[in-house]
């Protein structure tokens, strides 16, 4: 049985600007853009702004990207900032994580592993890192997610038997997946989860503030800190006014001065 303690975060696509159609506005408008920003989803939320407001040409006023955004998150015009999007892949994280993760909503969409679809029979188990560090306790957590997991494994088993006993003329597809969605009830909430997610930056800047708190749950805060730390690489003009600090276990927590951008 893979037992795991450490997530991980992909960033695998990311929106940008067509230049081309960028251009013919400017033409059309009779008008110029002078930005030294080379990241498309940065200029995508700076062009936002100056479109509000119609800012180009002699009325640009600031020409650099990272000063453009800067005062975007300072004057708290979050909304620019929801038309640039990443899409990331995240593994080694728990069913825990996804119930808390999902309750992000505007601005988020998900894709996630069916239990329904995919054979649990292998299925790796994420343990609270409170748990790890203490062998007593983890050998209670060991001992019950093996007796569930071996639970799923018969319970699967036997519907699979019971399913072609009463229904043999069901589809081969459908009969495993109405032995594995009865059989993932006893899964336990540590069971690994993969999961697509695609957010705007004012999403992930939510996410990464209220997740990335002392006080939030310590996997979906790990998660907050590796989405951060990809982000300010990534975006470091929407990104970069995040603080972080270590907490007295030697995880990471996250703040800064402007909430709710």
């Amino acid at each position: 049985m893979k037992i795991l303690r450490e997530p991980k975060v992909y960033l695998v696509a990311r929106s940008g600007l067509d230049d081309v159609a960028v251009r013919q506005f400017l033409d059309d408008e009779a008008t110029t853009w002078t930005t030294d920003g080379d990241q498309g989803t940065e200029l995508l939320s700076e062009l936002a702004g100056r479109v509000c407001y119609m800012s180009f040409g002699e009325k640009q006023g600031r020409r650099s990207n990272r000063d453009y955004l800067e005062n975007i998150i300072q004057m708290e015009h979050g909304s620019v900032l929801e038309h640039a999007v990443w899409s990331f892949i995240v593994t080694g994280v728990s069913r825990s994580f996804s119930h808390e993760l999902i309750r992000h909503r505007a601005g988020w969409a998900y894709s996630q592993l069916s239990q329904r679809y995919v054979d649990e029979s292998d299925a790796a188990f994420v343990v609270p890192e409170i748990i790890a560090s203490a062998p007593d306790l983890y050998e209670i957590w060991e001992r019950s997610v093996r007796d569930s997991h071996d639970a799923y494994c018969r319970l699967a088993d036997g519907l699979s038997e019971k399913i072609e006993r009463e229904n043999p003329e069901m589809k081969r597809r459908d009969k495993r997946k109405r032995a594995r969605e009865a059989a993932r009830s006893v899964l336990p909430n540590a069971t690994e989860t993969k999961i697509l997610l695609s957010a705007n930056a004012r999403a992930l800047r939510h996410f990464v503030e209220y997740r990335g708190a002392p006080d939030a749950e310590p996997e979906i805060r790990r998660v907050a800190s590796l989405v951060l730390d990809i982000m300010r690489q990534e975006a470091p003009s929407i990104f970069g006014d995040y603080l972080t600090d270590t907490l007295p276990d030697g995880s990471r927590s996250i703040a800064t001065e402007h909430k709710k951008v």
